[in-house]
């Protein structure tokens, strides 16, 4: 009789699963303590699931309770274990003993055996942790951190255990690490081990490995016994080598004959060597193009789909039923597949499960590809064959992903600019795409026309998928250069999905393209016409972004929604403007002058030589307000925050928004000298407080001298605005943080006279009150109410910027270092300076995980203070006052007492940054005001 389920307790020992592993958590694959014991599997079963996997279908937990078996009965070797498995087993038992969530990530190529190492390091340590695989949706982060907390205290009292979560979605990590811990704090869970250690199994392209092995290499001088990633390779070392040919000889002699098909293991034995895969592949090489048979077809559409999809299958019942030879029913899907059965596996992931069926080994899929493509068996006519035989009234999901990926899903290419400097960038298009375009028959032209022909039969087979209609917009305007046909297109998109502004964006793109290359003979006219279809593409799409970004604020305010507000239509805007603005000034310098309103349109109608112009009057009138707006929500977009989802927001978004803000601004001065101080702020861009506190990272020292002074110039002002105030003292701390004396010392009590503030004011206001305010070194009271003064910036932050910063990481702006007054407030930039070594690099210091902190002359110039973490929140204290902080690392909150850390300032108030437990004995500076509460 089989044993309950069971999970891994603190103490070493077993809890009954079954009150909480059951059918309800629909996100994970729970790997049992007791897997499989007491169990009994046949014989026959457990020698077909292991030959399955020898020939190469994906492991499952049973391969290992298998094999662990056989060795303990004395029957067979060891499973073999990678180099990478003592690595990983060490990093992870080295998190064991960090915070309450941590991650590690495992990059492996595809083939390479990546998945397999990362299901045996869990199968070994399903008695240590609490081992589990995430199999549903990562759309509701929420769900999975709850199944995960589940999880974590499943059992009686006392019987809490680290979860071990297996998981490929690379985006999801730093949110979800922080959904655990609001959970564990929102159910009010006391912990004393770490919660979750998520082990991330990406697989990558060749060139991604290669470059994260290189950067790897050049990190060996910090020997930092903490590794972020694991690194697998297609490559044996000597003693992997050694265990694949002793395991080869085991094999033999258990399984005979049949181990020369065991492909997927050959292959890696083999140190994946052409030559072999070459051989095993050599069924295929006399294949004619015409009057093939159906077994060959089936092979052939494996093969593209397992050359193009990692992972991907068909169904056996598909197979069987596409084969569909009524003489041979009784006949199995191996039998009817001779004599290429040897290169396909037939699998069951579990019980319940349909049988699936895939090549043994992407290797051999992508050689048989290219073999049967010398043969003139093409990729584009095997395609579209697929999608008749397979793609009829109904698709399963899985096929109809596949499909996707297959046609449109673009990778990410690594490239190195003269410089050294490594980037990732996205592929034009899908692999297949790529390959259908550039290879088929030599001939280019060709190519591009089975590319377009394999995508018409997707979107005529798929005609409600905007996928397939978007992705031939996308060929025909990048590839084809036929705008017509590609507006055609991005318009049948956008029908299938009216709600979507991604889908709009390519209607947008289209026209863009099409205007930036225009002939340099065109009109005017023929100019503005096409420049105003781009611009009203983007509205368009601007407008239903907007209500995307509504639709997911309007949630319980609960779950997590990974997907920020789309500002591609914002920056699509701005680009038509830029492009309109330079093909007009080529074609006469008078439009310089009407574009930045220094003369009308109509007064210079004349010279310009078409009096018809005056109908893009409205439009060319609200060119300039329109892309000073745009441009300084970007200022504000990128100066507060950056994407959490991707690594970082592209560089070019910046240096394009102020090209394109700098034309529209003109060099032309008014006569008012008031405006002519406004106009001068724009040119250096810092008419807005973003653009005041970006000065360290765009302006000359004297620069920021010349701000100083004209914002002083309009706060003199009868007239002048509060926000001339504000922008005037946030220059004067620019100019401190450059060693610049501010110029002029009446700037803090001026802005201090006028508080308190109305909590209505923008945040920029709050967060000045706030760093004028906060306590100085050796104060033995609070000036102000700083627990208000929090509170409004709070408040003022989620009426003006909560929605538009959602799912994004907001950014530090100032620390608190050393010193008193102003002069102790250390600006982003300096610090990133000391991190990177080099002034002049851009501003991409990833400040969410705390790394730049490890810098001893960053510490420096940063003041330590002292507080308390108490029911996974962090207080600092003032006297007899508590105030509380947010943190930029929720599971430094995992374990409560006396911490260490340093207070930087984001657009939303106070955040404690590298939070750490105090030692004794250590000489650190620390703010006096804050006592130790020992």
């Amino acid at each position: 009789m089989a044993n309950r389920p069971a999970l891994s307790t603190a103490e070493g020992g077993e809890a009954d699963a079954r009150s909480k592993i059951s059918d309800s958590f629909s996100f994970l694959d729970v790997l049992h303590a007791n897997q499989f014991e007491g169990e009994f599997v046949e014989p026959q079963h457990a020698e077909q699931v292991e030959e399955n996997f020898y020939r190469g279908a994906p492991p499952n937990w049973l391969n290992f309770y298998i094999s662990e078996q056989a060795v303990s009965d004395g029957n067979a070797t060891p499973f073999i274990k990678r180099d990478g498995y003592e690595t990983l087993k060490e990093q992870i038992h080295l998190r064991r003993k960090g915070p309450g969530t941590s991650t590690i990530k495992l990059f492996h190529q595809q083939g390479c055996g990546g998945t397999t190492l990362a299901m045996q390091v869990l199968w070994d340590l399903r008695k240590t942790f609490r081992c589990a695989v995430l199999t549903g949706s990562t759309l509701d982060i929420t769900k999975v951190a709850q199944h995960v907390v589940s999880l974590f205290t499943a059992g009686s009292h006392g019987h809490q255990k680290t979860v071990l979560l297996l998981l490929n979605d690379e985006f999801i990590l730093d949110i979800l690490q922080d959904t655990i811990m609001e959970e564990i704090a929102e159910q009010d869970i006391e912990i004393d081990l770490p919660v979750v250690i998520l082990l991330n199994c990406v697989r990558s392209s060749d060139g991604i490995i290669h470059q994260k092995a290189r950067s790897y290499e050049l990190k060996q001088k910090f020997k930092t016994k903490m590794r972020k990633s694991i690194i697998l390779k297609k490559a044996l070392s000597d003693r992997e080598q050694a265990d694949f040919d002793m395991k080869k000889e085991e094999l033999g002699r258990r399984f005979g004959d049949r181990c020369k098909q065991f492909h997927g293991f050959n292959i890696l034995q083999s140190n994946f060597s052409q030559a072999y895969i070459r051989n095993a592949c050599a069924t295929l090489e006399h294949i004619k193009r015409t009057n093939k048979p159906l077994k060959m077809q089936l092979a052939a559409f494996l093969c593209l789909l397992n050359a193009y999809v990692p992972g991907s299958y068909l169904l056996e019942s598909q197979c069987l039923d596409f084969l569909r030879h009524e003489d041979e029913d009784d006949f199995s899907l191996e039998d009817q597949m001779q004599p290429f059965s040897h290169l396909i596996v037939t699998f069951q992931q579990d019980g319940r499960a349909e049988k699936k069926v895939c090549m043994a080994h992407n290797m051999i899929a992508q050689c048989c590809t290219e073999q049967l493509g010398d043969a003139g068996v093409t990729r584009s006519d095997t395609t579209r064959h697929f999608l008749n035989s397979f793609c009829k009234s109904y698709v399963p999901p899985c096929l109809l992903g596949f499909v996707k990926d297959m046609l449109t899903k673009r990778e990410i290419k690594i490239i190195e600019d003269p410089t050294g400097v490594i980037n990732e960038k996205k592929e034009t298009f899908s692999r297949l795409i790529q390959d259908i375009t550039k290879t088929e028959d030599d001939d280019k032209k060709k190519g591009k026309s089975q590319s377009l022909s394999v995508l018409k039969v997707a979107s005529k087979k798929f005609d409600d998928n905007p996928l397939f209609p978007q992705t031939l917009a996308r060929l025909y305007y990048i590839e084809i250069e036929d705008y017509n046909e590609a507006e055609i297109w991005a318009k049948k998109a956008k029908q299938r999905a009216p709600w979507s502004s991604y889908v709009a964006d390519t209607l947008g793109q289209v026209h863009k393209i099409h205007l930036k290359n225009l002939k340099v003979s065109a009109k005017p006219r023929e100019i503005l016409q096409l420049a105003q279809k781009g611009i009203e593409a983007f509205e368009d799409e601007e407008r239903l972004a907007e209500n995307e970004h509504m639709k997911g604020k309007q949630g319980d305010g609960n779950k997590k929604v990974l997907r920020a507000l789309n500002t591609r239509g914002l920056f699509g805007y701005l680009e038509v403007c830029s492009l309109l603005y330079d093909h007009l000034i080529r074609h006469d310098e008078l439009w310089k002058q009407v574009l930045t309103k220094t003369v009308s349109l109509g007064s210079v109608l004349k010279s310009l030589g078409d009096e018809k112009l005056f109908r893009f009057k409205e439009l060319i009138n609200s060119l300039r307000d329109l892309v000073e707006k745009r441009s300084e929500f970007f200022d504000t977009f990128l100066t507060y925050s950056y994407s959490v989802v991707k690594k970082e927001d592209p560089s070019y978004i910046s240096r394009k928004t102020i090209e394109c803000y700098k034309k529209y601004v003109g060099d032309a001065e008014p006569n008012d000298q008031l405006q002519k101080a406004f106009h001068k702020l724009k040119q250096k861009l810092a008419v807005t407080s973003p653009g005041v506190l970006s000065c360290l990272e765009r302006c000359t020292r004297s620069d920021t001298k010349d701000i100083a002074v004209w914002w002083k110039e309009i706060c003199q002002h009868k007239h002048s605005a509060t926000h001339a105030l504000l922008n005037y003292v946030l220059a004067n701390i620019m100019l401190i943080n450059l060693k610049e004396p501010p110029s002029s010392s009446d700037y803090q009590s001026s802005f201090t006279d006028k508080m308190p503030l109305a909590p209505e004011m923008h945040p920029e206001f709050h967060m000045l009150a706030l760093l004028l305010c906060w306590p100085t070194d050796g104060e033995d009271k609070l000036a102000s109410d700083l627990p208000h003064l929090i509170q409004n910036i709070l408040y003022s932050y989620e009426q003006e910027y909560k929605s538009l910063f959602r799912s994004r990481y907001l950014r530090p702006i100032f620390f608190l270092g050393p010193g008193q007054g102003l002069n102790r407030l250390v600006h982003r930039r300096n610090l990133e300076i000391l991190w990177t070594q080099d002034a002049l690099q851009d501003p991409k210091t990833n400040w969410r995980n705390d790394d730049v902190f490890r810098n001893p002359t960053v510490k420096d110039k940063l003041l330590r203070v002292k507080g308390v973490v108490r029911n996974y929140r962090l207080y600092a204290t003032f006297g007899g006052t508590e105030i509380k902080l947010d943190v930029n690392q929720k599971d430094s909150l995992w374990n409560s007492g006396h911490v260490f850390f340093y207070v930087g300032f984001t657009i939303s108030g106070p955040v404690a940054y590298n939070v750490h437990r105090r030692t004794e004995g250590k000489k650190m500076k620390l703010l006096k005001s804050f006592p130790s509460t020992n």
